[in-house]
C-alpha cells in the first residue's frame, strides 16, 4: 500500500483547498498545520499573528481590485496588507495560502449560504491577535454591521478612494440595500428585487460590498489596536429581547444560541 509522508500529507490538503471537502475544513479553521517551502515555520490550530494597524481605504481598494470572489477579497487583501506592515509576523502573514479562501465565493461554491464577506471575517480574526489578545469579539461586530448596514458605502470619498466610477456604479450598482442576514442569498436578493436586477448582474455590486466590509473591519481593527473598546455595532434589542428567554440553556423555551437577527426568518411573539 502506498503511504504518504508528512509533507506530502500537508501538501495534499492544501491541494483540495479549492474543493468542497477542503471547504469544509477550511470553513472551520483546523487544518493540522501548513509550512513554508523548508518547513521551517507552520500555522497550527490556536496560533495567532499580531496584527499592526492598516490605512483601511488602501485596504479597501485593494479588496476591490482584488476579485476573485468575496471570501478572498476579504481574506487576501488584509492578510497580504500585513504581510507588507511592521508587524513582527510580516514574515508570517507572507506564508499563509490566501487561496484556500476561494471557495468562499457566493455562499460557499454558490451554494448561497453563509456570506463570503463574513466567512472570511471568522477565519481572518481566528488568526489575529491584537496586542496579544484574541479578535475573535470583532466578528460578531462584523455580522451585526453586514446584518443591518445599508451596503455597499457609496459616497464620493468612498467610490473614488476604491478607484471606482460613480456613472458606473449608479447604473450596475444601483441603490444599496441591509441584507437583513448574514446569508448570501438573502443579500443578493433583497438588492436584486430592489433594482430590479438578476444574480448575474451582481459583479460590482459584489465587489464594492467587500471592499465596504474590509474598509469598517479594518476600523474597528485598528480601534481596538488603539486601546479603544470596540462595540460599533452591538447585537440589535430585538435579538436582545428574544435572548431573554430563548437562551442556550433554556427548557421551558426552544434553545437557542446566536447573535444572528432573528425576526428575518422568525416572526415575533
Amino acid at each position: 500500500m502506498k503511504t504518504l509522508n508528512r509533507r506530502q500529507a500537508i501538501n495534499r490538503i492544501i491541494g483540495i483547498s479549492t474543493a468542497a471537502a477542503g471547504g469544509a475544513l477550511i470553513a472551520n479553521p483546523v487544518i493540522a498545520a501548513v509550512t513554508n517551502v523548508s518547513g521551517d515555520w507552520k500555522l497550527e490550530v490556536g496560533t495567532r499573528l499580531a496584527y499592526s494597524k492598516l490605512d483601511p481605504m488602501v485596504v479597501a481598494k485593494r479588496a476591490y481590485e482584488t476579485g476573485n470572489g468575496c471570501m478572498f477579497q476579504v481574506f487576501d487583501s488584509i492578510i497580504q496588507s500585513l504581510a507588507e506592515s511592521d508587524s513582527v509576523d510580516a514574515d508570517k502573514f507572507a506564508q499563509v495560502p490566501t487561496a484556500m479562501a476561494h471557495y468562499g465565493y457566493a455562499g460557499m461554491l454558490g451554494e448561497g449560504t453563509v456570506c463570503g464577506n463574513i466567512n472570511a471575517t471568522g477565519m481572518l480574526v481566528n488568526l489575529l491577535s491584537i496586542n496579544g489578545e484574541s479578535a475573535n469579539a470583532v466578528l460578531s461586530q462584523t455580522m451585526r454591521f453586514y446584518e443591518s448596514e445599508t451596503l455597499p458605502f457609496q459616497t464620493a470619498e468612498f467610490i473614488e478612494g476604491i478607484g471606482a466610477d460613480m456613472t458606473e456604479t449608479l447604473a450596475q450598482v444601483g441603490k444599496p440595500t441591509a441584507a437583513n442576514s448574514t446569508l448570501c442569498h438573502s443579500s443578493i436578493s433583497l438588492w436584486a428585487s430592489e433594482n430590479g436586477k438578476s444574480f448575474s448582474e451582481k459583479g460590482m455590486r459584489c465587489k464594492q460590498l467587500s471592499a465596504s466590509v474590509v474598509y469598517e473591519l479594518v476600523t474597528m481593527l485598528n480601534n481596538a489596536f488603539d486601546g479603544e473598546t470596540v462595540n460599533d455595532h452591538p447585537v440589535s434589542e430585538a435579538t436582545q429581547d428574544c435572548q431573554g428567554c430563548h437562551t442556550s440553556s433554556s427548557t421551558f423555551a426552544p434553545s437557542v444560541q446566536t447573535n444572528m437577527s432573528c425576526n428575518t426568518c422568525h416572526g415575533g411573539h
